[in-house]
């Protein structure tokens, strides 16, 4: 009896899995066919932009400062046995713009702008505002979902642009006081160390990682269940997900640019 409970427990729970992925799917396509409807809400999209990303410049500068500083204090003695302290700009450069920056700038987003999003449009559908707006005539999905898409999108690659640089930065002080590299020498490493080919990708999917965490953050968002403890669980779930779904993209984007490579 009870390995039937827990059989039926996982069928449960993997049918709810799968059809909240189809309504996340249908949510995905909404917000492509209302992208190119009238009217366009560049007002609120612009708002929008400077919320998510002036209010996130401290966190992405700080995070982005210590990823430097640990990094670099954390491989300079490794390097140091092998005789290979030379190459730490070019290591640092190339780990932080392919992996390290676009991943940990993601998730520091998703925690601030993706709970953000989710608590606030659910606030908006418990307190009935979004009903109000369907009333009133006005497009509340174009108004408060495409808007906040749209800049989650366009924003993170800027904000992992803004961490790349401060952490390279930080790294540069560390070489600076340990081993007394001076700032034209290191970063003339580190530009002659990148590629085309390492900014490209990082920078693609940097948008793939701010589409995925609007999209989320307004999926739970706006679809919160009725009552304050449902707009908790909104902006929670949004993290989670969020989190889950950049591991998932950054593995594609890393499987597709070896392939590219290999090729």
């Amino acid at each position: 009896m009870m390995l039937m409970n827990a059989i039926f427990k996982i069928i449960e729970l993997i049918k709810s899995f799968l059809l909240e992925i189809g309504e996340l799917s249908y949510f995905a396509g909404r917000f492509f066919r209302e992208s190119f409807r009238r009217p366009f809400e560049f007002k609120e999209f612009l708002r929008q932009c400077f919320y998510m990303g002036n209010r996130s410049l401290l966190l992405v500068a700080v995070t982005g400062f210590i990823i430097g500083l640990v990094f670099t204090l954390q491989s300079r003695p490794t390097l140091l046995e092998f005789g290979a302290v030379s190459w730490m700009p070019s290591m640092v450069s190339i780990s932080i713009i392919r992996e390290i920056g676009p991943i940990i700038t993601a998730l520091i987003c998703a925690g601030r702008i993706g709970s953000g999003i989710g608590a606030e449009l659910g606030s908006m559908r418990v307190t009935e505002q979004i009903d109000a707006m369907e009333v009133s005539g006005t497009n509340p999905f174009k108004y408060l979902v495409v808007t906040r898409i749209m800049a989650t999108t366009l924003m993170l690659p800027l904000l992992v642009f803004f961490g790349d640089a401060i952490a390279l930065f930080g790294s540069y002080l560390v070489e600076n006081v340990k081993g007394h590299v001076s700032f034209l020498l290191y970063f003339n490493q580190v530009f002659n160390a990148l590629e085309f080919g390492d900014l490209i990708p990082a920078t693609i999917k940097s948008f793939f990682f701010g589409f995925a965490i609007g999209l989320v953050g307004c999926f739970k968002g706006y679809y919160c269940k009725k009552g304050t403890a449902g707009v908790g669980v909104a902006a929670n779930s949004a993290v989670v997900y969020t989190s889950m779904l950049l591991f998932i993209i950054d593995f594609i984007a890393v499987f597709v640019t070896n392939i590219f490579y290999d090729l």
